[in-house]
């Protein structure tokens, strides 16, 4: 998968992580119901943001989610998955950002792209997301020609940059993108007043996806040749960082703009379009590092298992503070909901036989999620961290650690970091 915005499941509590892998798995899901099995390839991490937004600007009703069945990269088990407009939104966007990405690779030659008869499957394949893209959105009243045109530009606008250009130039196309996108999820909830500070959300967002995948790629495009938009237009890595910065800031500002409905959702798309987002920003410029680490857990003796340990240490809802319960009111257990609004996390799951376990391990290691994500053991449930994680999560019982958390709404209510600002 790709994307910019990749959260680390230890910086999140239990419901706030449930909700985003909701989302993930059902923006898989409606590539797979839409598209077939293929397009599910074209699952990213930043498309899930436009499911996130819908429900956040819309009323939350159970019809929003179903059970879906098991599958192998939740270890065989099944889950709570998002579904609707949002979800389908979210296909059709990947799919048609998915073939861009092809069509680049293409360009450019890189690796088995540079091969004739692959570059030939890769355009046929674009060109399919193409039009089942365009067949999805224009079901749900999004025209992404919008999409197609800003991609269609993208050639011609890099050919004319140039040495002093403005890198802002070459992004252009990508922040047309992106603004009507995030646009269009106003409409589908009922909620035109958000139409234009989600469109200046968007608009900032893309700017920032190209410039972190410029930077990102800054080191092998030099080494190999290949165009970049920083190098072509002389822009150096101090004045990209403060592009990004600005991009940031002009983000937080704009969602204070947003009338969302759904307080869950609503704090779910703070954490990432606020939180993760400048975490993104620091893991492309490497000025991040990892503080989870097993001395940070204080020597639990099971690592990475959330049933135990206390998430509210040093919150003013930690058990055991003068006069405060471990949840706040109207949020008890078993009650209408878990801390931050989100539901309780899930009873621990039971344990697998031997043999059934050994079977699930093995689907998983041929989907390659234990090398390449954060998953759940076979037999015990207990979450792991991918083999080649590189986690940059913070430890959410230090405050020094959250980064903008406090700075940017006065309290970690909102983000659900635990910490007590």
């Amino acid at each position: 998968m790709f994307g910019i915005i990749r959260p680390c499941r230890h910086r999140m509590s239990e419901g706030m992580a449930a909700s985003w892998l909701a989302h993930l798995c059902g923006l898989c899901l409606a590539l797979r119901d839409g598209h077939g099995q293929f397009a599910r390839v074209a699952t990213n991490y930043d498309g899930l943001i436009i499911s996130v937004l819908v429900e956040a600007q819309s009323a939350p009703t159970p019809a929003q989610r179903r059970t879906a069945g098991p599958c192998p990269l939740r270890g065989m088990r099944t889950a709570t998955v998002a579904k609707g407009e949002g979800a389908r939104l979210a296909a059709a966007v990947s799919l048609v950002l998915a073939s861009a990405k092809v069509r680049d690779h293409v360009d450019d030659g890189d690796g088995p792209f540079a091969r004739r008869p692959v570059a030939r499957a890769a355009q046929k394949v674009a060109r399919r997301w193409d039009r089942a893209g365009a067949r999805t959105g224009g079901d749900l009243g999004f025209d992404t020609t919008l999409l197609l045109d800003a991609v269609g530009r993208q050639a011609e606008v890099e050919a004319a940059a140039g040495l002093g250009s403005c890198v802002l130039a070459v992004t252009e196309p990508t922040e047309t993108a992106t603004a009507a996108a995030f646009a269009h999820t106003a409409v589908l909830a009922g909620r035109p007043g958000n139409t234009a500070p989600l469109q200046e959300a968007g608009r900032l967002f893309g700017r920032l996806a190209h410039l972190l995948d410029a930077v990102e790629d800054l080191a092998e495009d030099t080494r190999t040749g290949a165009w970049n938009p920083l190098t072509a237009t002389g822009t150096d890595l101090a004045e990209a960082r403060r592009l990004c910065d600005d991009a940031r800031h002009g983000i937080r500002l704009a969602l204070r703009d947003v009338d969302f409905a759904h307080t869950a959702s609503a704090r779910l798309a703070h954490t990432l379009l606020v939180h993760e987002l400048g975490r993104s920003v620091d893991r492309a410029f490497g000025t991040d590092g990892c503080a989870h680490h097993p001395a940070a857990r204080n020597g639990d003796p099971y690592p990475g298992n959330p049933y135990t340990g206390n998430p509210y240490t040093g919150s003013p809802y930690a058990p055991g503070a003068p006069g405060q319960q471990p949840y706040p009111p109207g949020q008890q257990p078993g009650g209408p909901g878990g801390p931050g609004g989100f539901p309780p996390p899930p009873e621990p799951p039971r344990r697998r036989g031997l043999i059934a376990g050994c079977l699930v391990y093995a689907g998983m290691f041929c989907t390659c999620q234990v090398c390449c994500t954060d998953h759940k053991d076979a037999w015990t449930g207990r979450p792991r961290d991918a083999w080649c994680d590189d986690c940059d999560c913070c430890d959410s019982t230090d405050c020094s650690n959250c980064g903008d958390c406090c700075e940017c709404c006065g309290n970690c209510d909102c983000c659900d970091c635990g910490c007590d600002c």
